[in-house]
């Protein structure tokens, strides 16, 4: 399948204050429920759950921007690929599946993720402007690193890219 675009579907009520994201996120809900996809369902009730309680974690409540909305799904696409690979390695295939497809659907509502040539180079510019040129300078470069790949890369992995060029 492919990404999904942002933009609210024609008739979904847009509720001043609420992100583009999980309005889409919503409505995307109520249409898996009707079509009864019990995956889908499943996947996006669990997100809209772990979305509406990070809203609520901390001092006061707040609506999450799309960034951070972002940032939960990246967490939960996570979660679903290490359970996976613990229901595997316990001998339960059936659970396992069931988590790499939510996990798949989850990763839909996540921006293109970068090419291997792509972290490279935005890595090699990062070092270039970091002046830096052995692992001890890791921290800067991944201080400029981070904002400039959030949600289009997964932090070990940007990391392990980062050591492989400093090294």
């Amino acid at each position: 399948m492919g990404k999904i675009a942002w933009s609210s579907p024609e008739g979904a009520s847009s509720i001043p204050g609420m992100s583009e994201l999980k309005t889409r996120l919503q409505a995307d809900l109520t249409a898996a429920m009707k079509a009864r996809d019990a995956v889908r369902t499943r996947a996006l009730r669990m997100l809209l759950t772990a979305i509406s309680n990070e809203e609520v974690s901390g001092k006061s409540a707040r609506e999450l921007s799309d960034d951070e909305i972002i940032k939960v799904i990246t967490k939960e696409v996570k979660k679903r690929r290490e359970a996976a690979e613990a229901f595997e390695q316990g001998g339960r295939a059936d659970r396992a599946a069931d988590e790499r497809a939510e996990g798949e659907v989850l990763s839909e509502y996540l921006p293109e993720q970068l090419s291997d040539e792509e972290l490279a180079d935005l890595v090699r510019a990062a070092i270039a402007e970091a002046g830096v040129s052995d692992v001890k300078g890791m921290g800067a470069v991944m201080k400029l690193l981070t904002p400039r790949v959030a949600g289009r890369a997964e932090g070990r992995r940007v990391a392990d890219e980062v050591r492989r060029q400093l090294s």
